[in-house]
């Protein structure tokens, strides 16, 4: 229902918690194989709310394939039945080598109607620390199809993502930042973090839930003060910063770059700005930006006129990012049902990637890797 919906639930509270708060829609139960009475407990349920139509379609023929798959064989579940896995695995009271949480974790992204290949790589990114190896092994030789190889994937949770001076740099719900290699988060003043930029080396900007600035070393400059004088009384929804420019969100849509020239401002979304980055250019700084509309824009501060939109979705967007590969420019974008996009430069490709939970950020490195980051994961990936 979920994927119907275009939100992500792993929990029947975080499907209710969806529902409540957009607008009402339909939803459609297929019961072929399903308990007729679980299937009407449930329309009753649904219709409770007030804020869907239900509709039960006639059941249609179950699949021919009703063999229960071996839930110990990476292959066997890849390829069978997913509601059937899932099932299984709900039911089930082992681990199977580390496959049960992953695919219960990633549950959301399995069910949909994909090949073996890219079933694979999804388990493999969200497959727990303590996995038998050689389920990661069986996973990586069946993901060889898929358009991503996992570089590496990390129990972590993930608020916002970005990358100073080559380095990945996270920012935890707590308001904890550090870069991916360092053993453990250094504090910050920032209660809760809602994104994290890098205004040089040693000066990280967090943003909180708050919409407020918080500067993280370095010291502070008439900038930072500036900005952080602004936002007391204007929160932001979204944060950036690149050179000598930081760049904030609001919620009527616009983006605003605060720079050593002055303020440059633009009206780019409908509703909320989501997620911002921005990468130096020549002249000026490129500016991408998400909203709650679903648009990917992209914008120069001080250039007249708008550019057509980058890129866009009828579901809000929920993190973004453009940096440099040996490549050129490379763009990630994660929308609010769970799908993120890489633009790779030059050849116009694309690639998407599910991991099944939320997105909350996501970081494209220098050598052109995207970096995904949960509530309690981080997993880097790399194209083919």
């Amino acid at each position: 229902m979920a994927n119907q919906l275009g939100v992500v639930a792993g929990t029947p509270a975080g499907l209710l918690s969806a529902l409540l708060s957009g607008a009402p829609r339909t939803v459609r139960l297929a019961p072929a194989g399903q308990d007729p009475d679980e299937i009407a407990e449930l329309v009753s349920l649904l219709r409770g709310f007030g804020r869907l139509r239900v509709v039960v379609e006639a059941p249609g023929d179950e699949p021919e394939d009703r063999r229960a798959p071996d839930l110990d064989d990476p292959e066997s579940v890849c390829s069978a039945d997913p509601l059937h896995v899932t099932s299984a695995y709900e039911s089930a009271a082992e681990e199977h080598g580390g496959l049960r949480a992953a695919w219960l974790r990633a549950g959301q992204s399995l069910i949909r109607d994909q090949g073996p290949a890219r079933r694979a790589l999804v388990l493999l990114a969200s497959l727990p620390p303590d996995a038998e190896p050689r389920m990661r092994g069986a996973l990586t030789r069946l993901s060889e199809r898929a358009p991503w190889t996992v570089e590496w994937s990390r129990s972590c949770p993930v608020a916002a993502l970005t990358v100073a001076s080559g380095a990945l740099v996270v920012a935890d719900p707590g308001g904890g930042v550090r870069t991916v290699d360092e053993d453990g988060p250094r504090p910050s003043t920032a209660a809760r973090a809602r994104a994290v930029a890098a205004l040089d080396d040693d000066t990280w900007l967090l943003l909180d839930e708050r919409g407020r600035l918080h500067r993280h070393g370095g010291t502070e400059t008439p900038l930072t003060k500036a900005v952080a004088a602004t936002l007391e009384s204007h929160p932001g929804t979204a944060l950036a910063a690149v050179a000598d420019t930081v760049l904030v969100g609001d919620r009527m849509g616009s983006v605003h770059a605060f720079g050593l020239d002055g303020l440059h401002q633009a009206a780019l979304h409908s509703g909320r700005v989501t997620a911002l980055s921005a990468t130096a250019g020549a002249a000026s700084p490129t500016v991408h930006s998400g909203g709650a509309d679903g648009v990917v824009h992209s914008w120069s501060p001080g250039a007249a006129g708008h550019r057509p939109a980058v890129t866009e979705r009828p579901y809000p967007v929920v993190a973004l990012h453009a940096g440099p590969t040996p490549a050129g420019e490379a763009l990630a974008v994660a929308w609010a049902d769970g799908l993120v996009r890489l633009f790779l430069p030059g050849a116009r490709r694309v690639l998407p990637f599910r991991p099944g939970p939320a997105v909350r950020a996501v970081a494209v490195t220098p050598d052109g890797t995207l970096c995904v980051g949960t509530d309690g994961t981080l997993v880097a990936l790399r194209p083919r």
